[in-house]
């Protein structure tokens, strides 16, 4: 999860002899973005048990005070941890939907964005795989409902998204009921998507939510 918090600079020194500067305090935001990062590192251990706020703690070398500066409660971190997934999806969902519409008419286009939207999904979970484990809800049995909640959520925009590709193919095909069949191909992309990135957290991550992706997609498309 590099995009939550990038790579400190490393330091340096004029010479050998030189004592290391003093610690730095973190800049405003800084350690917030530490922690989300460090609880989305934890979530990439296959396996892993419920986290708690004392491992988390330990894990970054500070006390349960400390995270409780930043967030309220270990609901919070997770709810961190939501925002980051839906700002980096929906964001680059957008430029999907934009970036086709001047190319082709909107019947061509549909069904290649409905393809990259459900591409995208599956790609940014295979590179965040502690967040894979939010998003379909593993790390999230024992905590609070809302979070599983708003998970459901994004999966019903995604689906809402992917209608609103597919409805000018239906269209255009001539379909006697345009919009079932949209709900009906939107519904399964989704229950693919969900499937795909199960598999990869329920195999340790060893099932790539991507394998042989162009192909299915072709099938379903």
């Amino acid at each position: 999860m590099s995009e939550l918090l990038p790579a400190p600079e490393p330091a340096s020194h004029a010479d050998a002899g030189e004592n290391p500067p003093a610690r730095k305090r973190p800049k405003p935001g800084e350690r917030r973005a530490q922690i989300l990062q460090a609880l989305a590192q934890m979530l990439e251990q296959p396996g892993a048990e419920r986290i708690t706020t004392a491992a988390l703690a330990a894990r970054l070398s500070v006390s349960e005070a400390a995270l409780y500066r930043h967030f309220a409660s270990k609901a919070q971190m997770f709810e961190g941890l939501i925002d980051f997934i839906e700002e980096a999806v929906f964001s680059r969902v957008a430029q999907i939907l934009g970036r086709e519409q001047p190319v082709l008419a909107p019947s061509l286009a549909g069904a290649p964005q409905a393809a990259r939207v459900v591409a995208l999904v599956l790609q940014f979970g295979e590179r965040n795989p502690g967040l894979v484990r939010v998003m379909v809800g593993d790390a999230l049995v024992l905590e609070h409902e809302r979070l599983q909640q708003r998970m459901n959520q994004f999966f019903e925009r995604i689906e809402s998204t992917l209608r609103q590709c597919l409805r000018p193919v239906a269209d255009e095909a001539g379909s006697s009921t345009p919009t079932v069949d949209v709900q009906v191909a939107a519904s399964v992309l989704t229950a693919f998507m969900l499937g795909r990135l199960q598999r990869f957290a329920r195999s340790g991550f060893r099932r790539l939510p991507t394998e042989h992706l162009d192909a299915s997609l072709a099938r379903m498309l």
